[in-house]
């Protein structure tokens, strides 16, 4: 399907914005002005000093503590620490693809800081036999072996039944996980997840890996000195595992992944590594470690590959963590063979799904569902979310078994919320889990005709018009070829580290010329031919009549003709094998046949009344106080490809002077039972956001009440004489909330053409050039 080109036109920068960009860039390149990247840092929401200086440096960034994830944390630092004194045995309970398993090696070297060898083990499910998550047989053999404490990484959350199994078995669970959270917290004595955080949480998008190293960090700080290696030894298993997982890189996710990066350029220097194995993996995949990409398209690949191949990828934990040298070179040589074979099988299944493609009505399908019995399951995720991208829909894959049941990988796109939308036929499934971009599942083949027409019929519901489904290509700048080269590179490469929510920028080159046109089969470390194409040129345009490399993956030379002009989209990119900047094609038209459209992002107003079938759309639910609440709800629409729908209403605050009547007798209530409760409840309770309910407490305590509190609770013991300054204390509550009032009755009633006015980023007239 022939993807819609849009593009963000340029605006008109601040000047001192773009002051503070230069005087960044022009550490890399002196004479550069910064103006490219100046206009995506504007474009994607780095609009102030203070926020460019914490994105592009993570020296000047403040990571969240570990304890922010409040009582789970603490009860789970508690829990350690009784197993330390109890000479407990600790099972580490990982996942297999490349987060579960850099989540597992952190675990096991952070943990093997404090605990002896002897007490420490970890278990890999076998891809092919097990799958993810808990089970019951492995549960067994740990409870026999002796052990008493479990501990997850990147699984677990919704492993109920096997969890109640264990627990019958006497073991106890903590679970760190970022996967969906079930409807009720489960049975265990900490789960560190960073889904119960707000959405703009700094770690909410923490992946299985980071969550595993915040653990280890609070396990730092709570025995600050047993260690003698520095936490900070583990951020280059983080970053691989982060970028690897494709979470979306903010907040304190980008924050690990520039800080493991510099970690991981280590591993690349014969007299700094200091994990052979990933030395050895960077010299496989020809990389230098300092670049995202050399985690997404190096590392990454082939530690997933293990298990996609072979199903077992336990000894993965191995090549990540031991210093053997010349042991870590085998395993390191065992997952090239793997990815080598992954890279022929993901390409001669994705030839397989094609040619069933052509058989379906894409007029009629909102979501691809196709399987087969050949098709191994270790590739169909990957190439699910090939054909995701490719045709504009929601695509799921699966393996048809000669049990019966159909098992496979399912992949998002255009922001549709995968987990949502599979969950809706969950009485069809025997099993299902996942996140909103990516799922695994699976059910009898018998429920495939239901399941098809259900899963489709969901997504209609939510997409009438089918046009919404054709892919989308955002081009973030219009340059020419004379523009390409080292000093464009490393002026983009400051938006480093790319991925969800920051990708990599895409340009579009008017009226360019292919030549030099061959074909290359590329070839693994002994020089024999893998049958995974690509396609070498040279890019040329008016501008610059030299010439710039580039390839184009997967495709044949004879689909672009040296005869014929195109506009092309591409990505520019360095090649450190060959020494050479190159550009990436991603796609193209022959030159006019198609102008990209402005990007827009339209705004609904549900505000007095949601539609019955709302189409897709980022709800802003939570009345805003003021234009930076809209504007980041707006961001996350543009990030998602979809349409901000104002979708809150305003809170029904009693007047200040009830607010505080309601406030004392809420106060009143909590001191006779002494109990601590959640800040969370508190603002529920009291209909008041974060810096309201501060301002509730401090006027307490200025009335007399005694209080305590810590991160995530509040308990009031007691009450005294009030404070010299309650009156003014109490004054600020009341007019903070008086204030709140009148900001949510405008934000209600505000007209739509005056919310664009204020949060739309790019003119809707500006022209494309």
């Amino acid at each position: 399907m022939e993807a819609q080109w849009q593009i963000a036109p340029p605006i008109e920068l601040e000047p001192d914005f773009l002051a503070a960009v230069a005087r960044h860039v022009q550490t890399e390149v002196p004479t550069a002005q910064g103006e490219f990247v100046a206009q995506l840092l504007w474009q994607r929401g780095i609009r102030t000093i203070h926020h460019l200086e914490t994105f592009l440096n993570p020296q000047a960034y403040t990571p969240a503590s570990p304890f922010a994830f409040g009582v789970e944390m603490e009860q789970a630092m508690e829990r350690l620490r009784m197993a330390r004194d109890r000479q407990e045995k600790i099972a580490i309970w990982g996942d297999f693809d490349a987060d579960g398993l850099t989540a597992t090696s952190v675990l096991w070297e952070g943990l093997g800081q404090f605990f002896p060898p002897e007490q420490l083990t970890y278990t890999i499910p076998n891809r092919e036999r097990e799958s993810h998550g808990l089970n019951c047989p492995g549960l067994d053999r740990l409870a026999q072996a002796g052990f008493t404490l479990i501990i997850t990484c990147d699984t677990g959350s919704t492993n109920l039944a096997e969890i109640d199994h264990g627990r019958a078995r006497g073991l106890d669970f903590i679970i760190t996980d970022h996967h969906t959270l079930p409807p009720h917290r489960p049975p265990v004595t900490a789960i560190v997840n960073p889904r119960y955080f707000p959405t703009d949480h700094p770690l909410y998008h923490l992946s299985g890996v980071a969550v595993a190293y915040k653990l280890i960090e609070a396990l730092y700080l709570t025995l600050p000195d047993v260690a003698t290696q520095p936490v900070t030894e583990l951020l280059d298993l983080v970053a691989i595992g982060l970028i690897a997982d494709l979470v979306a890189l903010q907040g304190d996710c980008r924050y690990l992944a520039q800080m493991g990066l510099e970690q991981l350029k280590r591993q690349s220097e014969p007299r700094t590594a200091t994990r052979p194995g990933v030395a050895q993996l960077l010299s496989l995949c020809k990389r230098g470690g300092d670049r995202p990409t050399d985690i997404s398209f190096g590392i990454g690949p082939r530690i997933n590959a293990v298990s996609r191949i072979q199903g077992d990828a336990r000894f993965c934990v191995e090549l990540l963590t031991s210093r053997d040298r010349p042991h870590c070179q085998k395993l390191a040589e065992q997952t090239e063979l793997a990815n080598t074979r992954r890279k022929e099988l993901q390409k001669n299944t994705l030839k397989a799904v094609e040619t069933q493609i052509a058989t379906l009505d894409l007029s009629t399908t909102n979501v691809i569902v196709l399987g087969d019995p050949q098709w191994s399951g270790g590739v169909l995720g990957l190439v699910a979310g090939q054909v995701a991208q490719n045709y504009g829909r929601p695509t799921i894959l699966l393996n048809l078994g000669a049990d019966g049941y159909a098992r496979g990988s399912a992949r998002s796109t255009h922001g549709i919320d995968l987990y949502e939308l599979v969950l809706s036929q969950q009485d069809l499934l025997y099993r299902f889990g996942g996140h909103p971009f990516a799922a695994g599942l699976s059910l009898k083949q018998e429920n495939l005709p239901l399941f098809i027409e259900g899963i489709n019929q969901a997504l209609r519901r939510q997409l009438p018009d089918p046009s919404q489904l054709r892919p989308v290509v955002k081009i973030d700048l219009s340059v020419t070829v004379a523009d390409l080269g080292g000093a464009l590179f490393t002026e983009l490469k400051f938006l480093e580290p790319c991925g969800m929510g920051n990708p990599a920028p895409l340009l579009l080159i008017k009226n360019c010329q292919f030549r030099n046109i061959a074909n290359k089969n590329i070839e693994d470390r002994k020089g024999n031919k893998i049958k995974y194409i690509k396609t070498e040129f040279s890019l040329y345009d008016a501008s610059h009549p030299q010439g710039f490399p580039g390839v184009w993956w997967g495709h044949y030379r004879d689909e672009i003709s040296p005869d014929l002009t195109y506009d092309a989209v591409v990505e520019l990119d360095s090649n450190p094998h060959e020494k050479r900047y190159e550009v990436r094609l991603i796609d193209l038209h022959l030159a006019g046949t198609q102008s990209p459209q402005p990007t827009a992002t339209p705004i609904l107003d549900w505000r007095q009344a949601r539609p019955v079938d709302p189409p897709l759309a980022y709800a802003l639910q939570d009345c805003p106080v003021g234009w930076e609440e809209v504007q980041q709800g707006f961001q996350k629409a543009i990030a998602q490809a979809q349409p901000l729908a104002l979708a809150y209403h305003a809170p029904n605050l009693p007047d200040p002077t009830q607010y505080l009547e309601q406030l004392i007798a809420m106060a009143q209530t909590l001191q006779t039972r002494g109990e601590r409760v959640g800040r969370s409840h508190l603002q529920t309770q009291l209909q008041v956001n974060s810096q309201q309910l501060d301002l509730s407490l401090a006027a307490l305590a200025a009335m007399g009440f005694v209080l305590e509190s810590g991160a995530d609770w509040v308990k009031i013991c007691g009450y005294g004489e009030s404070q010299p300054d309650a009156d003014g204390v109490v004054g600020q509550l009341w007019g903070a909330i008086a204030e709140a009032q009148f900001r949510h009755h405008y934000f209600t009633t505000v007209p739509l053409p005056t919310v664009a006015q204020n949060i739309e980023p790019i003119p809707p007239t500006a022209p494309i050039e």
